[in-house]
This record gives structure tokens, C-alpha cells and sequence, in this order.
């Protein structure tokens, strides 16, 4: 649960007193799911015990508090105004080794695999959660090749993993993407043998691949494992290119997955 840094709390919640009223704040939090009732005190106060109860008590406050100061970092009405500002919250990002990205998206250390909350907000949300978690893999492509790579492998094996304890299926011995695909696909009877139409049977045993192949990238060259530099001309050169189409892949694939799922749910073939 990556919480938001203390820092950034202290930043943020002057600049957003400063821009805000205490209406538009009583507003703007709950409106980002930030819980209970608006705490006491004057502005700056307001958002400081706001901010510091959704590290508490929200499932994903990183997420959220991207979402929140969203708004104030995007809408071109700010411009003139509040440039100062909005580069302080920048700045205060990058110390903490973490960037904002448009739409409400904060990269940095939390983009090695999906936010621990993906699982429960595949649940509520479907797909606009799993669009949220793959556009934080795009925005990493050119910056952090690897790191793009691991959080769609990552964001697929929590995917497989949230279908099959959803249906009351025991997960495989290994949790690795290929495990779970198997047993996701054979329980969404999207395994080849399950089909009967040849061309839809050739676009599963792609499926089969993509999920190959995008662990094997991930295995080799992504950021979740170590990289001994021992034998370069063996190793993988991961370019934004390689990435993109590792991440465009896996998004497909898990949007494919989730639809499929979302239909048999509502009793579709």
C-alpha cells in the first residue's frame, strides 16, 4: 500500500489551502474518496488531517492522491496563476523518486509491479482500474524500459491471480505468469482445445505467446530481476520500442481477459 511521502503531504497541503475554499475542499476530497468528515481547523489544517487519514485508511493513497491533485496539475485555468506552485509539487515528487504524470498518474517507486490495491479495484472497477494501471506502464516506456515491462507482467499475473480466487479456483503451485494463464484460460475456456472456430483458436495460442513471452522479457531484462553484467553480449538491450510492445501486448491480452470474464459473469458465451 504505497502511502503518500510525509513530505509531499507537507507541500501539498498549503498550496492546496492557498488555491482552494474550504467549500471546494469539502468537496474535492470526498470526491476522491478520501473518508469521513471534513477535519477541523483552517485550510492548510483541513488538508493536512485529510491527507493524513487517507494514509490511514485508504487502500491505495498514492493513487489517490494523484487523483486528487489532478485537477490543480492538468487544467489549464491554473496557468497563470499557480506555476510556482505546481513546480514545488514537481520538485517535491522528484525527491522522493517519484514523478506526476497528466491525468492524476504518479510514477517512481511504486511502478515495479501494480499498486497492491489492483486486486480489489478489478473487483469494483474493472476495466477503467486495469486502463489505470497499464497507462502507468505507458508513461514509463521511454523513461524506464524495464520497469514498463515488469509492471505489465506484474499488472497480468494480478489479473490472473483475482479471476481465479474470484471463482473459488486454487491458484497453480508456482505463481508465475505462465501458471496463472494456464489456469485462467482453462477456466475461461480460452485454451485452443476449447475452441472450435480455427481462426479464434490461432488468436489463443497468440494469447499463450504473448504471456510467454512477455514473462520471459520481464525475466531477462525487466527491473524486477537483478542483471549480473557479467555476460553483456548475452544480455537483452530493452529499447522503448521493445517495451511498448511488450506493455501494448499485455494490455490486449488482459483487457481480452477481463471482457471474456465480465460476459460469463452475465451468463454471455
Amino acid at each position: 500500500m504505497p502511502k503518500i511521502p510525509p513530505s509531499l503531504i507537507g507541500t501539498a497541503a498549503p498550496i492546496l489551502a492557498r488555491v482552494y475554499t474550504h467549500s471546494s475542499l469539502n468537496s474535492l476530497f470526498p470526491a476522491h474518496g478520501f473518508p469521513g468528515d471534513p477535519p477541523e481547523g483552517n485550510k492548510e489544517d483541513k488538508c493536512l488531517g485529510w491527507l493524513r487519514r487517507g494514509n490511514n485508511e485508504l487502500p491505495d493513497p498514492l493513487v489517490s492522491f494523484g487523483a486528487l491533485i489532478g485537477e490543480f496539475m492538468d487544467s489549464p485555468q491554473w496557468d497563470e496563476f499557480y506555476p510556482e506552485e505546481r513546480e514545488k509539487l514537481r520538485k517535491a515528487f522528484a525527491k522522493e523518486s517519484l514523478s506526476y504524470q497528466s491525468g492524476g498518474l504518479i510514477l517512481g517507486s511504486t511502478l515495479g509491479g501494480p499498486s497492491l490495491s489492483l486486486a480489489e479495484r478489478l473487483k469494483t472497477h474493472g476495466i477503467d482500474a486495469l486502463n489505470q494501471e497499464y497507462n502507468r506502464a505507458y508513461a514509463a516506456i521511454e523513461s524506464d524500459p524495464p520497469a514498463a515491462v515488469t509492471a505489465a507482467c506484474a499488472i497480468l499475473e494480478t489479473l490472473c491471480k483475482t479471476f481465479l480466487e474470484a471463482e473459488g479456483q486454487t491458484l497453480p503451485a508456482k505463481q508465475v505468469l505462465g501458471s496463472l494463464w494456464s489456469e485462467t484460460a482453462k477456466h475461461l475456456r480460452l485454451q485452443p482445445s476449447q475452441m472450435a472456430d480455427d481462426d479464434l483458436k490461432r488468436i489463443l495460442q497468440g494469447l499463450a505467446s504473448i504471456a510467454d513471452g512477455v514473462a520471459a522479457l520481464r525475466t531477462h531484462e525487466g527491473s524486477a530481476h537483478g542483471r549480473s553484467g557479467h555476460e553483456p553480449d548475452k544480455r537483452y538491450k530493452l529499447q522503448p520500442r521493445h517495451a511498448r510492445l511488450a506493455v501494448h501486448a499485455a494490455h490486449t491480452m488482459a483487457m481480452f481477459v477481463l471482457e471474456t470474464w465480465e460476459d460469463r459473469k452475465r451468463g454471455s458465451s
